[in-house]
């Protein structure tokens, strides 16, 4: 089974069980959706939970898990990746893709040359950045809007990035 980290638990909150979460996704309010199951990572195990309740709480997503609504049962979840089932993932619109996906990808610019590797994504104050490592080992960042990545190819595994004066 493969599994997608989602968020890691930040801190409790009350004394009812809830958990302030440090959310990795982009749809808190179906990802959280009571009923949902969600895995936690206990001791290199992936545990299942059920979502009881979900709410926003200061731009945090705040839940609670069926069994475990009372603070003395979640406290020691403090730093816990949380997970979801890859296949359980929501499908996204046409033209948008999951970081996970995209990481691993082979980066060129629009002429074919080859610039290097999508290692990670990145989420700065302006806008989420493509880390991607050249062949040196040194790495660069590319914004992750349409100016400069021009194309996904899925089927090839390859990004296609405008090259400008001064990115690389």
């Amino acid at each position: 089974m493969e599994y997608i980290a989602i968020g890691k638990i930040a801190t409790t909150h009350g004394l009812k069980g809830e958990v302030k979460i440090d959310s990795w996704s982009d749809f808190d309010e179906e990802r959280y959706l009571p009923g949902n199951r969600i895995f936690l990572e206990r001791d290199g195990k992936k545990v299942p939970l059920e979502v009881a309740t979900f709410r926003m709480h200061k731009n945090c997503p705040l839940v609670s898990f069926e069994g475990h609504q009372d603070i003395n049962l979640v406290e020691d979840w403090r730093g816990s990746v949380l997970y979801v089932e890859k296949n359980d993932r929501i499908e996204l619109p046409e033209g948008e893709d999951y970081a996970d996906d995209v990481i691993g990808m082979k980066a060129v610019d629009e002429e074919g040359k080859e610039l290097g590797t999508v290692t990670g994504f990145e989420t700065t104050l302006a806008q989420p950045v493509l880390r991607i490592k050249k062949a040196d080992g040194s790495t660069f960042l590319v914004p992750d809007v349409p100016f400069f990545v021009r194309d996904i190819k899925r089927k090839e595994r390859t990004v296609i990035i405008h090259r400008e004066e001064g990115l690389l």
